[in-house]
């Protein structure tokens, strides 16, 4: 008997051990937000944004599961152009002014193959939020030199902006938009673990 209740307690202390969740946040020197259009139907146009935040709740070593929050802030847009960037702030496009952070918020991060998984959530641009789907590659867990734990992810998209209220759209002579409606979200993460 007293050997069962032994061994029941280890089972129970590894059981709560394995469901203690970890928490991580981005390391934004070693991270990037991109994103990629078309412009005149014929070329791309790359951008970016330099100021966001991101954190990620995991039980499992391999963040199946995972709880994933992420903002970025509007008006560090930067393609390269001050004139465009201007732009891109003003209400034709994100309206900074009066929605200056975009967010996600996990629904599921399910792994479907090794190192591979499907991340979706819930977007907010401006005033809409719609369900977006990204697929993700973690590349893994290691330790820096300053004994820092880093886990780190590449994570890709498309969105339709317009579908978020980023409805400018003139029209070339061709008849082609100037600027094309769908987006190619590109992130690359690297988290750090909290202590």
């Amino acid at each position: 008997m007293k050997k069962l209740i032994i061994l029941s307690s280890m089972l129970a202390a590894t059981m709560f051990a394995t469901a203690q969740s970890t928490s991580w946040s981005v390391d934004n020197s070693h991270s990037n937000v991109k994103f990629t259009v078309t412009h005149l139907v014929v070329s791309e146009v790359d951008g970016s944004f330099r100021t966001y935040n991101g954190s990620i709740e995991s039980t499992k070593a391999d963040f199946d599961g995972a709880a994933i929050n992420f903002t970025v802030d509007v008006n560090s847009v930067n393609t390269d152009n001050e004139m465009r960037d201007k732009h891109l702030k003003a209400d034709d496009f994100f309206n900074a002014e009066k929605y200056p952070q975009m967010s996600f918020k996990s629904t599921s991060f399910k792994k479907t193959a090794d190192k591979k998984y499907i991340l979706e959530g819930d977007l907010t641009i401006r005033d809409v939020t719609k369900r977006v789907k990204f697929e993700v590659y973690f590349g893994g867990i290691m330790k820096d030199p300053y004994g820092n734990t880093k886990a780190g992810f590449k994570a890709t998209s498309k969105i339709s902006r317009k579908e978020f209220k980023l409805t400018w759209n003139p029209m070339t002579e061709a008849g082609g938009a100037v600027v094309g409606d769908e987006v190619e979200v590109k992130l690359n993460l690297e988290f750090a673990q909290k202590k």
